[in-house]
């Protein structure tokens, strides 16, 4: 197979995983199929006891690298430890039981060449359980995403994500807090947005296996109290502090917004005035 590289392309997966040894192995198996070559292969164990780990090392291939953890329940903990371990340029994303098309990353890094995106993510192929045809996630969506988009709804698939490793340690990593459980890719997408917009790639080039009741979901909250969790941990951060004022007043106007929708309209009137 062809391989190509692009400067400035190192490009470090970050993988978390929790007792799933054969869909991991294809997950990772897909990231060392990529047309450009990724650099490492950040294998990042919430405390699995299946043979993953011994699954990783029978690849024989040095990029694949194992990072050992405890039990954390919450995937921010081991995506957080890729993240601090990752050294390169690029970090990109992918749940354990999903996959990439041998391209995902060429075609990602061919479009950011000469923009000044930070992040990229694509669409994404939907397998679910019992049916045997796969249709595009997103049937018509179209980008780049900005923050007043991202703001109305989450349009980012996880595992489609590459963003710049310098944009994640100088405004965020995923929020860790038991409450965003679920939550926290959609805080993080947030948070970048911010400061920059978000390329996406029509095509789906990432396999994304839905499956609800292997999920992480956030409990039963209703949409308006996810989007007030969300919100109100995007106002403590950096990102929103250092952000323009009229992005601000955005922030701000959706949590209003989502605080109504939860009948939280006197929290609302006391704290976010």
């Amino acid at each position: 197979m062809r391989t190509t590289t692009f400067p400035s392309g190192t490009v470090s997966v970050v993988i978390p995983t929790f007792d799933r040894a054969e869909a991991l192995e294809r997950a990772v198996r897909s990231c060392l199929a990529q047309t450009h070559a990724v650099h490492e292969v950040l294998v990042c164990d919430d405390g699995s006891t299946d043979g993953s780990r011994e699954r990783m090392h029978a690849l024989g291939d040095e990029r694949v690298k194992w990072l050992e953890g405890p039990r954390a329940g919450r995937p921010a903990v081991p995506r957080n430890r890729g993240i601090a371990a990752a050294t390169g340029e690029w970090v990109a994303f992918l749940d354990d039981d999903d996959a990439w098309h041998p391209d995902k990353l060429s075609v990602q890094l061919q479009r950011l060449q000469g923009s000044d995106h930070g992040m990229a993510c694509t669409n994404a192929l939907r397998v679910r359980p019992g049916i045997s045809e796969h249709a595009p996630y997103f049937p018509e969506l179209r980008g780049p995403f900005d923050a007043a988009a991202l703001l109305r709804v989450n349009q980012v698939i996880c595992s489609s994500a590459l963003v710049r490793t310098d944009l994640l340690r100088t405004l965020s990593t995923f929020p860790e807090a038991p409450e965003l459980r679920g939550l926290e890719d959609y805080a993080l997408w947030l948070c970048l947005a911010l400061h920059t917009s978000i390329l996406y790639c029509p095509e789906p080039l990432t396999i994304y296996h839905d499956q609800p009741a292997n999920s992480v979901r956030a409990g039963s909250l209703s949409v308006p109290e996810q989007r007030d969790r969300v919100l109100t941990w995007l106002r403590g951060t950096r990102s929103y502090a250092t952000a323009t004022p009229a992005l601000r007043r955005a922030v701000d106007g959706q949590l209003r917004a989502a605080r109504r929708a939860a009948g939280r309209d006197l929290f609302t009137w006391l704290f976010l005035r």
